[in-house]
């Protein structure tokens, strides 16, 4: 499974975090130890690491993986597993939120998430929730579904109302592809005109930016002095989200407790593109906690 999982910006990762021998570690997104693997060899400290996943495949992945250490795995989306790491006082030296799907999530027809595999309307990161895409899918009012088209797919209100409606009107809606290949998409180009509504529907499911939202202000408190904050965003509503914490920590001069280490984005170089295209919308932030 690690095979099929390439960490996007592992280079640019290793560069601002700069891990340490003995410094502990948090990934809040830990899939399947693509970054956490390099970074641990460097730190050694597995005692008091920490690796969370909300997704059943990648959580067996990482006990399996890391059986001989005594590193904490928390099954948890990761803004509850950071308001209990807060309860619980601790802090860390390094800190990573990859708040992208996972190459073995899309690639696996099963999960529902891939609009070019026939697969069931699933869509969900953490398998064990009520909400599916089959609910939002063939549940949800028109009304609904045009609100997250626009909101969490970025299409104007007139798309939005049209792809509603006729999604509406062609229930039950049975798989994927059947939803893929519905005549109402029209013209196909170089990218599938449902991308961006099967992007909404799996944010809606997964409250992605929800979860995105409630948890960057938590994260500084996690931080142990010098400590150092990546995270890695893979469309404009997540770096948005992202940006702009970053921008009100900035904007605190000497009063904040971050010291912005990214100007601007990291973005994958032609070498990683070659390798892995879907680091094409991959951007990294990252921030140091002050002394």
């Amino acid at each position: 499974m690690n095979k099929l999982h390439i960490p996007v910006l592992l280079s640019e990762v290793l560069d601002v975090t700069q891990p340490q021998p003995g410094e502990n570690y948090l990934d809040l997104t830990a899939g399947y130890a693509g970054h956490a693997s390099k970074i641990l060899d460097v730190t050694q400290q597995y005692k008091t690491s920490v690796l969370c996943d909300r997704d059943d495949f990648a959580i067996d992945y990482l006990r399996k993986k890391f059986a001989s250490t005594d590193i904490t795995i928390m099954k948890s989306d990761f803004c509850n597993a950071v308001w209990q790491l807060l309860e619980s006082g601790a802090t860390f030296d390094i800190i990573l939120a990859d708040f992208g799907v996972s190459s073995p999530q899309l690639d696996n027809p099963d999960r529902g998430f891939s609009l070019m595999q026939d697969g069931p309307l699933d869509m969900r990161m953490d398998q064990t929730q009520a909400l599916t895409a089959d609910v939002v899918v063939n549940k949800w009012r028109a009304r609904e579904l045009e609100e997250i088209f626009m909101k969490y797919g970025e299409l104007s209100p007139g798309l939005s109302k049209r792809y509603a409606r006729e999604i509406c009107i062609g229930r039950p809606w049975k798989s994927t592809l059947q939803l893929a290949n519905a005549p109402f998409w029209g013209k196909r180009g170089r990218i599938h005109p449902a991308t961006r509504v099967f992007q909404a529907i799996r944010i809606a499911v997964n409250d992605e930016l929800g979860e995105i939202e409630r948890t960057l202000p938590a994260l500084p408190k996690l931080l142990k002095p010098g400590g150092r904050l990546a995270i890695i965003s893979f469309h404009s509503l997540e770096d948005r989200l992202v940006k702009q914490f970053f921008k009100e920590q900035s904007s605190m001069g000497e009063e904040s407790s971050l010291e912005i280490l990214t100007k601007k984005p990291m973005t994958a170089g032609d070498v990683e593109l070659g390798i892995n295209p879907r680091a094409r919308s991959a951007k990294l932030r990252a921030a140091r906690k002050r002394m």
